[in-house]
């Protein structure tokens, strides 16, 4: 039987004693019933992972006591995925969701000229894809940034593939085969409505490939999670 896994942020390397946050602890002690004694599993979404056992069963304060480190190694593919904000933020905050499962690396929230921006709460959005990372039995929790423009995104450099998707007929190439995975890729999604032509012209212009994603028009989100598997798959 798989021991329950939690997310805790900070993790001091070879630390003796743990103490849960207080939204944890009651969810440890009063949802799940664990008591002293019993084992779960911690993570800070750095690859580390600690066997724990419960030293005291408190509501507010879980104290627990380190009973083995484990530091996995990060396989995902070294993919950042960056994307128009929504309209409707419960189909942004969906996206997410799965691509964290996938195993995206990072996530940039895009600002272009058709997106329609909404309030980002970056909180809820990082609790979002802490509870798919555990749920998918992750070490590794993905960077999501804070909104940034298209012009600014698309002059940020470290990326060995550079991938626009966008739905304009002209010559596009596939994700599979022809993309090199063992390099760092950044792909720009758009919103409903697509990119402009203008940008799209201004991302050729600094190297970005354009990409198709398949035959069928697709929604944002659903975009996002094909990008993020064709990707990510080996």
């Amino acid at each position: 039987m798989e021991l329950p896994f939690f997310y805790l942020a900070e993790i001091p390397p070879a630390a003796k004693e743990l103490v849960l946050p207080e939204e944890t602890s009651k969810h440890v002690v009063s949802v799940l019933r664990m008591q002293e004694g019993d084992e779960l599993q911690l993570t800070n979404g750095q690859g580390t992972i600690v066997r724990a056992i419960i030293d005291k069963a408190h509501k507010k304060n879980c104290i627990l006591h380190a009973a083995e480190f484990i530091q996995s190694v990060d396989s995902r593919k070294p993919v950042t995925l960056a994307i128009s904000l929504l309209k409707n933020p419960s189909r942004f905050e969906w996206m997410l969701e799965k691509v964290t499962e996938i195993g995206i690396r990072s996530v940039i929230p895009l600002i272009s000229h058709r997106t329609e921006r909404q309030h980002f709460r970056a909180d809820r959005m990082k609790n979002i894809m802490v509870s798919a990372m555990l749920q998918s039995q992750q070490s590794w929790l993905p960077e999501i940034m804070e909104p940034v423009s298209f012009a600014g995104v698309i002059k940020m450099h470290g990326y060995g593939n550079k991938l626009i998707a966008h739905c304009l007929p002209e010559d596009r190439t596939t994700l599979r085969p022809e993309i090199d995975k063992t390099i760092s890729s950044i792909i720009l999604i758009g919103p409903e409505g697509d990119f402009t032509p203008a940008e799209i012209s201004d991302a050729l212009e600094l190297g970005y490939k354009p990409v198709t994603l398949g035959d069928t028009r697709l929604r944002t989100e659903t975009a996002g999670v094909v990008a993020a598997t064709l990707l990510s798959i080996h």
